[in-house]
């Protein structure tokens, strides 16, 4: 009876100083956002959150705007790990203002990167071509594929949003005086095959994209730089806007991309919280996922497993050793 006493004593000791981690955590949902760097980092922090912190970690299917209103509405998921929060903005500011959300950190450390990109190899033999100047002044080279007098210029997709503002920027930069004539893709397919093919006979090409993506992590390329620096309110009342009658030249100011939870999550669980202001990708670390994830058809629990496996630097780097250890252990048995 003596014996059962004190192990019963320690026992209770035991559980006493043990980890509170998860009764502070407890059910954590999380949104799987339906694009592929979305369902990484949501992969990601639910095997962080589940084996390091002790939290009954769940995916649950996500978009921008129902996820960021269920949040505001009805308090889940607790944690939206990519949210492109212009989409959303007023709302999202005004769920923090209420005490309803908060901004842990950013997702993606540059934010969303748009721009006008040349290869890497048309750079390395001509350095101008890093500008819009050099471009124009080497037109010729940028050959169309069905007019021998036109420069070809690739533009964004009809009907997606920046299919408006590759236009206004085409005129702006004084393109169409230059001889480039703006390609609509398509698709983005199109455009994506656009690179491909002029990237692997190594021709040149010049045309809009964005990051992060696998395309710019397959193929490296350089973003234009036009001269001008960012003029927001140019960008915003002009550059992006169907009517834009005389369009000046800006460069695309950087999506700020966030990872967003609720007001309750924050407070039971603050290690946790702590973490996830720490996580943070930049756009070149994504786009090289994100091409590995398309060459091996790899969905977001495996690309997670890959990423922990093999780049221990980056992922360590936002949690404490002790954290780490646990993750690590439970990633020999995934």
């Amino acid at each position: 009876m003596h014996k059962s006493l004190l192990a019963a004593g320690l026992v209770s000791a035991a559980l006493a100083s043990a980890p509170t981690f998860a009764a502070e955590c407890g059910k954590v949902t999380i949104a799987d956002m339906n694009w592929s760097s979305a369902t990484l980092i949501a992969n990601v922090d639910r095997f962080i959150l589940q084996h390091g912190f002790g939290c009954d970690a769940e995916l649950v299917p996500g978009d921008t705007m129902p996820t960021g209103t269920s949040m505001m509405e009805k308090g889940e998921p607790d944690i939206a790990p990519e949210l492109w929060s212009n989409a959303m903005k007023d709302a999202l500011d005004r769920g923090v203002e209420e005490k309803k959300l908060r901004i842990a950190g950013k997702s993606l450390s540059d934010g969303g990167e748009e721009g006008f990109w040349v290869p890497e190899y048309m750079v390395k033999q001509d350095p101008s071509m890093a500008s819009i100047e050099g471009i124009i002044a080497n037109a010729k080279l940028f050959k169309h594929p069905e007019d021998p007098d036109m420069s070809a210029f690739y533009g964004c997709p009809a009907g997606w949003n920046c299919q408006i503002s590759a236009g206004n920027l085409h005129k702006a930069l004084g393109l169409d005086k230059a001889g480039f004539d703006l390609i609509d893709p398509g698709s983005g397919a199109g455009l994506s095959g656009a690179i491909a093919r002029a990237y692997e006979r190594e021709k040149p090409w010049f045309g809009y994209y964005w990051a992060p993506t696998a395309v710019l992590g397959k193929y490296k390329m350089v973003k234009v730089d036009f001269g001008s620096g960012v003029d927001l309110d140019q960008f915003t009342s002009c550059t992006t806007q169907v009517d834009c009658a005389d369009p000046k030249p800006t460069m695309y100011p950087p999506s700020p991309v966030h990872t967003v939870t609720t007001e309750g999550f924050a407070a039971k669980a603050p290690e946790a919280y702590a973490y996830l202001g720490k996580r943070s990708f930049k756009n070149a670390q994504m786009n090289e996922l994100l091409a590995w994830m398309e060459d091996n058809q790899a969905d977001g629990d495996i690309a997670m497993a890959h990423f922990l496996k093999n780049h221990e630097a980056i992922w360590t780097s936002w949690v404490s050793s002790d954290v780490a250890s646990k993750v690590k252990m439970a990633l020999d048995n995934h």
